[in-house]
């Protein structure tokens, strides 16, 4: 099992992006949470089975087809335990 933060640049709010990312996660059983930070920048936090992590973060470069993914930063941490995956409205 893995946990990781993930920081993705770019054309990403307001192309719906949180609303991929929450599909894609339901899709690989990912649970987490993902938002609209200040700065333009989408945050999410992601735990699930290694494979579909890697999965995950490999969509990230991507995201909806209206995104422009400029950088996507990924760091490990530890568990949480989430029970879902959750688009939190912004900012933190």
């Amino acid at each position: 099992m893995k946990h990781v933060n993930l920081r993705i640049q770019g054309k990403v709010q307001g192309v719906g992006f949180r609303m991929a990312a929450k599909e894609q996660a339901d899709d690989l059983g990912i649970k987490g949470f993902v938002r609209n930070d200040a700065d333009g920048s989408v945050y999410m936090e992601a735990e699930g089975i290694e494979e579909a992590i890697l999965e995950f973060v490999e969509w990230c470069h991507e995201g909806p087809p209206a995104a422009g993914v400029e950088n996507v930063e990924v760091e490990g941490d530890a568990w949480v335990g989430f029970e879902s995956f959750d688009k939190v409205r912004r900012f933190g």
